[in-house]
């Protein structure tokens, strides 16, 4: 009997207090910052996606700082350049001279050479030097021949060079033109040298000169390494005039062709003999000065001589 009267005491202490729990529980939820508690479905989805959107709403935007590109004025507080130099200036300090801003000279012998024909022996030279730098130099071209110990017929000239492109120089400059018993000839040159693709030499040259008179040159090389000293060297040469000259037994249009083959041994890269042939044969109104002076118009001439440079 007392036992029932101690449970009926314990359950109406329960049921009294109760709601002052419940008022306690929605005190606590209404004051939670970021939540409609108006619509709260305990227990189903509704809740779930509630609970989502309030958190996405209650997460800070994610702003990224202002990005400064390089560049612009040095801070105040920079590092000092220097700092570490011990007080040296090195603005006073001379700019260095590269390559290309210094002068340099080479002379090429080309052809220094025996020629024996049918009925002469003679000699010839061909060299080229020049001085300068890189892009612009003085550039000297000389050929002739010698018979008998006099100079037969020689070609100066002197041009200015340019480098146009990698292997390319364009030339302008004079050339002069002289023989032992005919007129001598003065000539403007503008022309370009160089290595052609697959590593011809190449040079070509157009002259103006007095009384209307214009020509045309055509030279090109190619060296073929039978071994690294061994070395087979096509040549090929040819001339056109404008106007034909009489006194220099010289007709318009096509000229001369010369076509020849060295064979050459380089003891050194600067010094090499050789043995040759070489072709040459005159054309047109040339052909026709030549027979009526009573030379051979085409003929094959045996060559030895050697080829230096420095």
């Amino acid at each position: 009997m007392n036992n029932l009267r101690v449970k009926n005491l314990i359950i109406a202490v329960m049921l009294f207090n109760t709601p002052s729990v419940w008022a306690q529980e929605k005190t606590t939820m209404d004051s939670m910052p970021g939540m409609d508690h108006s619509q709260m479905q305990h227990g189903t989805n509704k809740q779930a996606a509630a609970k989502d959107t309030d958190m996405k709403n209650s997460q800070p935007e994610n702003k990224m700082p202002p990005v400064s590109m390089q560049g612009g004025s040095a801070p105040a507080d920079a590092r000092d350049p220097h700092a570490y130099s011990g007080g040296y200036d090195f603005g006073a300090i001379p700019r260095p001279v590269f390559a290309d801003e210094l002068n340099f000279a080479s002379l090429l012998v080309n052809r220094f050479e025996s020629v024996n024909t049918r009925d002469n022996t003679s000699a010839r030279y061909d060299l080229q030097g020049w001085f300068g730098r890189d892009y612009d130099r003085l550039v000297l071209k000389a050929e002739g021949d010698i018979d008998n110990g006099n100079l037969q017929e020689a070609s100066t000239e002197l041009l200015w060079g340019h480098a146009v492109a990698t292997f390319w120089d364009t030339q302008v400059g004079v050339r002069y033109d002289s023989a032992r018993e005919e007129p001598d000839r003065t000539w403007l040159a503008v022309g370009i040298q160089g290595l052609a693709p697959y590593w011809f030499e190449f040079d070509a040259t157009a002259y103006l000169g007095d009384e209307g008179r214009s020509a045309i040159t055509v030279e090109s090389e190619y060296e073929l390494l039978i071994t690294q000293k061994l070395i087979l060297q096509p040549r090929f040469e040819a001339s056109a005039y404008g106007k034909r000259d009489p006194e220099l037994g010289r007709g318009s249009g096509l000229s001369d062709v010369s076509l020849g083959l060295r064979l050459r041994y380089e003891f050194w890269r600067e010094f090499a003999p050789y043995l040759g042939i070489e072709w040459t044969s005159k054309y047109g109104e040339t052909k026709d000065f030549a027979q009526a002076a009573g030379n051979d118009p085409s003929e094959t001439q045996f060559v030895a001589g050697i080829r230096f440079w420095f």
